[in-house]
This record gives C-alpha cells, sequence and structure tokens, in this order.
C-alpha cells in the first residue's frame, strides 16, 4: 500500500515531503538531532501544536525553543501539570483548579486553602524528581463535553468550566502518568524535559479572581532545562531582593506609604529632588521637541466620561463621587482634559502638529491584593503628551515619539523593546476603517524606525491600536512603561475639528503617549536598575561631608558653603561616631562621593575625596567643583 505524502514549508520557504501522519519532532529530527533536542513546542500552520501531534495535511511548520515565549510557556505549563501530579502523591486530598505559566514560572491554584506549608516544599521537590525521571508522556486526547464532565464529576472546580462550553465543542484532556487534567495543551513530549524546579512559594487566592468564591491555595513553581539556569535565576531574586525599591526607598529616605492613604506614596524631600530632577530632564527635551505643557482638573463630570467611553469601559476602576447632586469622577487619564483644552479654540492645518504635554496626576483603584510598592499604586503622575495633528503627518510624528524615547531610556542606560498592539476583540470603539488606517500608520512609523518589533494581536486601548515600549533593567528584567497609542475615534466622539487649506473642516487624528509612564513606577525602576546608586545628576545627596575631629568643622563649613553655592547637593555628618561608622551611614545613603576632611585638608587648602569604588583622591576644592559640574553636563 503506498502511503499518502505531505508537504511541508519551513520558515525559509524550503519545502519537503513526509509521510502522512508525521510528528512534528520527526520533522525536526530530520533538520538535525541536535535541534531536535533543543525544540519545545511547534506551529503548524499558525497554531502551536505537541511535538508529538500527528500532522495529517500539508503546511507550514515553526519551531520554538525556551528562549522563544512560546516555547517558555509550553515549558512552563508542562511544569504546571507535573506540579500537580506531584502535589496529588503528597495529599490525595486536595482538588485541582487551574494552572497556567506566568511570567517567571507557574503556579497551580488547589483546594484547600491551607494543603501545604513549607515543610511540604521539599516534599513536592521529591515528587516532581521522581516523576521527571520516569519520562511519562503528555498524552493528549479529545473527549464529549458528557465525558468530560463524567470524567470530572468529583471536582466542582472543573465541572464549572466544562459546563459554561459550547454543547459540541470537543474538549481536550492531557494524561501524565496517573494524571489526568482538563487542558488544552499544548505540552511538552514528556516529563525528562523538566531538568530542574523548584517550589518558590504560596499564597491565598480565589476561584476565578472572585472574593464570594473559594479561596484557595496558590503554590507557586520554577523550572528550567539545566541545574545551571534554575540556579542563575534564584540568585538572580537574590540580587533583585537587595535591590529592592521599597527596602532602599525607606533606606535613602526617598518614599513612604500609610495606612491611611493604601496604594498612595508619600515622597519625602530627598525624593521630591529626584522627582524634580527627572522633571527638569523632562521638560528640557519636550521643549526642545516643540512641546506646549498645560494642566488639567483632577476631577471632572460623569458627562465627559461618557463622551470618552471612560464611564462605560473603565468605571470599574475609576473613583466617583457626587457634586451638586451631579456624578463626577476623578481623572483616571489626562486625554479627556488635554481635548477640552484643544477645544477652547479654533484651529488651522497651518499650526499642526499640535503637541500637548500634562504631567497628570490621575487616580485608578486597584485590587488591594495587586498594590505593589512604587511599581503598582492608586494615585499616580503620568507623562502624559497628545499630539494633533493631520492624516499625512502620521509616520513623521510617530517616528518623532519614538525618537524622544530613544533619547530619554539612552540617558539611564536602559534598552527596550517594542510591541504594537492591535485591536481587542471586545469592547473596543469606532469603525473598522478608523482602526485599519491607525494600525497601518503605527506600522509603517516602526518599519521606518528600524528597531523590529513584535506584533501583540488584540492587545490595543479600546479607543485605538498602540505601540508599547518595554524597557530591560540591569538585571535583564522587563518593566511596560512607555507606549504610543493612536486615536482616530476619540476626536470623532468629541467633534474636534481643524480648518484645511480649502477652509473645510477636518477631524484631525490624535496621539496619546507616555514615556516614563508612570513617574511614580519609573522611580521604582531606577532605584532597582541603579541599586540605589543613582548617576551623580539625579542623585538627591551628591556629596557627604565627614570631619575627622572637631577643630576641623569650620573647614567643613567653609567647603560645604562653596559646594552648595555651586549648586551641589550636599550634606554634612559632624556626629560624635568614629569615623568607619560615618562612611558606613554615608555607603549605605548610596552618595556619589564622600568627602573626609582632615589635618592635611586644613594645613593644604584641599578636599579628600573617596567615590563608590572606596578610590581616594585629593582635589583643590575649586577643582573638584569643575570636574563634578562636567561630569553632570556629560551625563546629559
Amino acid at each position: 500500500m503506498v502511503k499518502k505524502m505531505i508537504e511541508i514549508e519551513f520558515p525559509n520557504k524550503e519545502k519537503k515531503k513526509f509521510e502522512e501522519n508525521v510528528s512534528a519532532l520527526d520533522i525536526a529530527r530530520d533538520i538535525s538531532e541536535g535541534f531536535a533536542r533543543n525544540v519545545l513546542v511547534a506551529k503548524f500552520n499558525d497554531k502551536l501544536i505537541d511535538l508529538t501531534r500527528p500532522i495529517t495535511t500539508s503546511g507550514s511548520i515553526f519551531f520554538y525553543k525556551f528562549d522563544d515565549l512560546e516555547g517558555k510557556d509550553t515549558f512552563w505549563h508542562s511544569s504546571a501539570h507535573v506540579l500537580a501530579y506531584a502535589m496529588m502523591k503528597v495529599n490525595k486530598d486536595i482538588q485541582l483548579t487551574i494552572g497556567p505559566s506566568i511570567d517567571n514560572g507557574f503556579y497551580y491554584d488547589i483546594y484547600p486553602n491551607n494543603a501545604f506549608n513549607q515543610e511540604d516544599f521539599v516534599k513536592i521537590e521529591e515528587e516532581f524528581r521522581k516523576i521527571v525521571k520516569e519520562d511519562l508522556p503528555f498524552e493528549r486526547k479529545e473527549i464529549s463535553k458528557s465525558e468530560a464532565l463524567e470524567l470530572f464529576k468529583d471536582n466542582k472546580y472543573k465541572i464549572e468550566i466544562i459546563k459554561e462550553l459550547p454543547e459540541n465543542e470537543t474538549i481536550t484532556i492531557y494524561k501524565l502518568g496517573e494524571f489526568i487534567d482538563l487542558c488544552r495543551g499544548p505540552h511538552l513530549p514528556s516529563s525528562k524535559y523538566v531538568k530542574s524546579f523548584k517550589v518558590m512559594s504560596t499564597s491565598g487566592a480565589y476561584w476565578r479572581a472572585d472574593s464570594s468564591n473559594d479561596q484557595l491555595q496558590r503554590v507557586y513553581g520554577v523550572s528550567y532545562q539545566s541545574n545551571k539556569e534554575l540556579n542563575d535565576y534564584l540568585e538572580l531574586l537574590e540580587e533583585a531582593k537587595r535591590r529592592d525599591h521599597k527596602i532602599l526607598g525607606r533606606q535613602m529616605d526617598l518614599f513612604s506609604f500609610s495606612e491611611y492613604a493604601p496604594g498612595m506614596p508619600f515622597f519625602h524631600n530627598k525624593g521630591m529632588i529626584l522627582w524634580n530632577e527627572l522633571m527638569n530632564f523632562w521638560n528640557k527635551l519636550h521643549k526642545e521637541d516643540g512641546y506646549e505643557i498645560i494642566k488639567t482638573p483632577i476631577m471632572l463630570s460623569r458627562q465627559l466620561w461618557e463622551y470618552s467611553g471612560h464611564w462605560e469601559h473603565y468605571q470599574k476602576n475609576m473613583y466617583t463621587t457626587k457634586v451638586d447632586d451631579q456624578d463626577y469622577a476623578i481623572k483616571p487619564m489626562n486625554c479627556p482634559g488635554g481635548i477640552l483644552v484643544y477645544k477652547t479654540k479654533s484651529h488651522s492645518y497651518k499650526e499642526f502638529p499640535i503637541k500637548s504635554g500634562e504631567l497628570g496626576l490621575v487616580h485608578r483603584h486597584e485590587l488591594s491584593g495587586v498594590i505593589n510598592g512604587l511599581f503598582r499604586v492608586r494615585c499616580f503622575h503620568q507623562d502624559d503628551a497628545h499630539i494633533f495633528m493631520r492624516q499625512d503627518q502620521i509616520k513623521e510624528q510617530i517616528l518623532g515619539v519614538l525618537n524622544l524615547i530613544e533619547k530619554t531610556y539612552s540617558i539611564f542606560g536602559l534598552e527596550y523593546n517594542l510591541e504594537l498592539s492591535t485591536r481587542p476583540e471586545n469592547g473596543s470603539i469606532g469603525s473598522d476603517e478608523n482602526w485599519e488606517a491607525a494600525t497601518k500608520g503605527l506600522e509603517e512609523a516602526l518599519v521606518a524606525f528600524g528597531k523590529g518589533y513584535k506584533l501583540n494581536p488584540g492587545d490595543g486601548a479600546f479607543y485605538g491600536p498602540k505601540i508599547d515600549v518595554h524597557i530591560k533593567d540591569s538585571l535583564g528584567r522587563s518593566w511596560q512603561c512607555g507606549t504610543i497609542q493612536l486615536d482616530m475615534n476619540l476626536p470623532e466622539r468629541f467633534d474636534l475639528s481643524y480648518i484645511d487649506e480649502n477652509n473645510q473642516k477636518i477631524r484631525p487624528v490624535m496621539i496619546h503617549r507616555v514615556i516614563y509612564g508612570s513617574i511614580e513606577r519609573f522611580i521604582g525602576i531606577l532605584i532597582e536598575h541603579f541599586a540605589g546608586k543613582f548617576p551623580l545628576w539625579i542623585n538627591p545627596v551628591q556629596i557627604k561631608i565627614l570631619n575627622i575631629a572637631d577643630r576641623h568643622l569650620d573647614y567643613c563649613e567653609k567647603v560645604s558653603k562653596e559646594l552648595k553655592d555651586a549648586g551641589l547637593r550636599v550634606e554634612e555628618d559632624y556626629e560624635s561616631r568614629t569615623l568607619s561608622n560615618k562612611i558606613r551611614i554615608a555607603q549605605s545613603e548610596k552618595v556619589n562621593y564622600i568627602m573626609i576632611i582632615g589635618d592635611k585638608d586644613l594645613e593644604e587648602n584641599t578636599v579628600s575625596v573617596r567615590d563608590r569604588d572606596n578610590k581616594t583622591v585629593t582635589y583643590k576644592i575649586e577643582d573638584f567643583i569643575d570636574k563634578l559640574k562636567n561630569d553632570v553636563l556629560n551625563y546629559m
């Protein structure tokens, strides 16, 4: 009998014939055994599939490794199944709910909420390693809804999920040894792929994130392809703890929080110095780039938020109140206020582009469980700007914002990646034509910018597509900060217009953009990026002056005054402590320079300066001032 052949197309457009029912893993092996050992999942005809799944039709194929998001997701989702199986072996009385992959590993939610404690982690890890050693295959099977209801009849959480599925939908399950789970997949070929694993922590969670539902226990884990990779990750976590902005923020006296204002930071004097230096830099760049700066009210009426669409799409995150029996909301975004400023007068095409920036205070109701230092707060300042322009200016203006982002982030040594997010499947506003034109405008600008970008389908704002900017800090962690949103819908909803060269009323196009994003969050990122050791130009305390003995105090005061008169930020420590103790305190405060004044300095009219590398150099005071001024200018 002649076996049926199918044709497979590879990413380089090369085509090759294989026998029907060939697996993606066999195709990978045909490329090379080494390649096959490193791939984790495949995409066939734009759908992710298990490497072991038979392929019955011709089509295109692409393979993913651990370095790819798709590969990482498959690896960690499969690891979540192994974790669930290991937990079942340790405690047979638990009920499983869901277990997805997350940014750094995976978790599985179980009932009851006190099933495991810290001592159980070792037992779970032992069972996990046994399952890995057994090299158990992930076996996929399709079943009917009625079969699924029977199979999971003792698990009310799985039953709830199944009942919500359409009657005629085919349901997939995966079997790993004696463990069976409801899952779409895809998964790794077998458990042996997960070479290294650790239970990280547990926390409380609610079924489907609803506090009226059962409280569950969330067990977090992380896994890698080797022990070295796991150990490197754990070392990274330890370094991240040492850089924790919440700890350094207190230690450096930058900011604090109060039970009387959950999720709302209090910035201290030193924190405000840092803040103001960042804002001075921001204002300088924006002034050079032709922006005008405005300020709009913090509270606006419900009618405005209905015009903008926020009342319908964002109300659950807004703080609302009544004034004179009318509904008002504290603004969660600055754009409607910026639009009202635009509408205060008529505009000509000759004025465009109009670039309007606002450092606006916004409030968003975040759940208490997700509040996290400066990274997730309930009130914050956005470095918003809105650009109003003609359609023929879209590409040029998007490129202008991208170049401004490049200038800003490069100053801090922050690398970044770009993502294009397109129209959400549900809840968006505006016509298909507007969305298509807006998306095309962003795509053309990204191609012209030449940095490359990732497509993120369906993750746009409800009013328009956007470019998200993900910065990478010194530990390699990614943070979403900047965003550029192209909007043709709010100008329509607010009836914005300008007069064109033919004296006709035309609808402008609008860009929403932030660069720092949330100022508070950006400061938190900088604290951890620099481990508190800020560059000279933004550091709240640049120099700490220490005296060796009381006889040096008059000279210390003279030096301090000269430094302050030169515009440098100085603190003094003349306390009756040992010099070594004073130095330790100054180092913990992350100052750039420690100035230690003694007899020799007094005699020779010099200053002895210790830098962060513990190198001590003696300067004439005027030479040291010139050096620091040059350092600040060269940095910016």
